[in-house]
């Protein structure tokens, strides 16, 4: 293969995925690779597409919020429409990721806690087991 071009393999090689995956962006209509038959060849443009799914998805953005980001690329503003639209869902994941781990300190707090009376309970109940033998 040309560097210009990759098959499923190389793509999953590449970005550790499976071909299922491959072939589910494909029929959710992310990724367009040329088709030879059975075989799917995958261009520069599908790879930095690929790319920028993989890391929405990490961020937690839906398919739908990834299919609308990636569709802004093709306005004719030289991104400009992408990068706004891309910088308020950012914003917006990131006071929800935020909001999430502060609840995630407050249950991790709460389960010290409570593991820690457990352990002086059960040591009180050791002890006067102790004391009645």
């Amino acid at each position: 293969m040309t560097a210009d071009i990759m098959t499923i393999r190389e793509m999953c090689d590449a970005f550790e995925v499976t071909p299922r995956t491959l072939r589910f962006y494909e029929s959710k209509e992310l990724l367009a690779p040329i088709r030879e038959g059975q075989k799917r060849l995958f261009t520069k443009r599908d790879r930095a597409r690929l790319k920028l799914i993989l890391r929405g998805k990490r961020f937690g953005f839906s398919l739908e919020e990834i299919r609308q980001l990636l569709d802004l690329y093709d306005t004719g503003d030289q991104q400009h429409a992408q990068m706004v639209r891309t910088r308020e869902l950012a914003a917006e994941r990131l006071r929800d990721m935020e909001h999430q781990r502060t609840e995630l300190e407050d249950a991790i707090s709460d389960l010290r806690e409570q593991m820690a009376w457990v352990e002086k309970v059960l040591a009180s109940m050791s002890r006067a087991s102790d004391a009645a033998e």
